[in-house]
C-alpha cells in the first residue's frame, strides 16, 4: 500500500513580518526567506526541521494583485489583527492521485503549483478552506531533484511530534490509516464542542518548545 510522509507544518499569518517574529520568538531562530506563489498571491519563509521536513510561514502578498480564486490555507479569512498560528500540515507522497483515492475524506482537488524553480502537485479545496479545520493534511507530490528542506539552513531545530486534536478522533485515525501515514504523529480526542487543534513539539537551541 502506498504510504505518505509528514512533509511540513504551516504557520499562517496576516503578513510575513508578524509570522516570522512569532516563530523567531518561540523557536529562537530566524526563518529564512522563501519566495512567491504567483497563482495564489502569497509568499513564504522557512525553518528547516529535518532533511525532508520543514516549517513554513505563509501569508498574503499584499504587493501583488488578488488572485481570481480563493487563496489556499484559508488565508482570505485573516484580518490585519489575526494572530499567527499553526493552522495546518502537509503530507508527502510519490503518487498523489493514488494517495487521494485511498481516502473518502474530501481533501480538495489536485493542482499544479510552483515557487521559483520548485514545482509540485498539491490538493487544494476550491473554496480555499482547510479540510477538517486543518487537522486533515494537504497532500503534496514534489517534482524536484531534491526535497526543498535539503537546501535550507540547518539551525538545530527538529520536530519531535505533531499532535492532531479533534472531537472525532476515530475519523482522524481512519484518515491516517487510509493514507498509511508515516512520521511522529499522534491523534488525540477532544470533548464535543472543543475546536480542533494542531500542536507541534519542537526541539530548538533553546530547548523544547510547543507551537500551536
Amino acid at each position: 500500500m502506498l504510504h505518505c510522509d509528514l512533509d511540513h507544518i504551516t504557520v499562517t499569518a496576516p503578513d510575513l513580518v508578524s509570522g516570522a517574529s512569532y516563530v523567531k520568538a518561540l523557536l529562537g531562530v530566524a526563518p529564512q526567506p522563501g519566495g512567491e506563489h504567483v497563482r495564489m498571491g502569497t509568499h513564504n519563509m522557512f525553518v528547516r526541521l529535518g532533511p525532508a521536513l520543514f516549517l513554513e510561514i505563509i501569508a498574503v502578498n499584499s504587493d501583488v494583485a488578488r488572485p481570481e480564486r480563493p487563496r489556499w490555507f484559508d488565508l482570505d479569512t485573516l484580518t490585519p489583527d489575526s494572530k499567527p498560528r499553526l493552522s495546518n500540515w502537509v503530507a508527502r507522497t510519490t503518487d498523489i492521485h493514488t494517495a487521494l483515492s485511498q481516502t473518502q475524506e474530501d481533501l480538495g482537488s489536485i493542482e499544479p503549483m510552483s515557487r521559483g524553480s520548485n514545482h509540485w502537485l498539491i490538493t487544494i479545496p476550491q473554496d480555499g478552506s482547510l479540510p477538517l479545520d486543518g487537522i486533515a493534511p494537504a497532500l503534496i507530490e514534489w517534482h524536484t531533484v531534491a526535497h526543498p528542506a535539503a537546501g535550507m539552513l540547518d539551525m538545530g531545530v527538529s520536530l519531535l511530534e505533531l499532535e492532531l486534536l479533534h472531537p472525532d478522533a476515530a475519523r482522524i485515525s481512519q484518515l491516517m490509516q487510509d493514507l498509511n501515514m508515516q512520521g511522529d504523529i499522534k491523534v488525540k480526542s477532544l470533548s464535543a464542542g472543543q475546536p480542533p487543534q494542531l500542536i507541534a513539539h519542537i526541539m530548538t537551541p533553546l530547548g523544547l518548545r510547543v507551537l500551536s
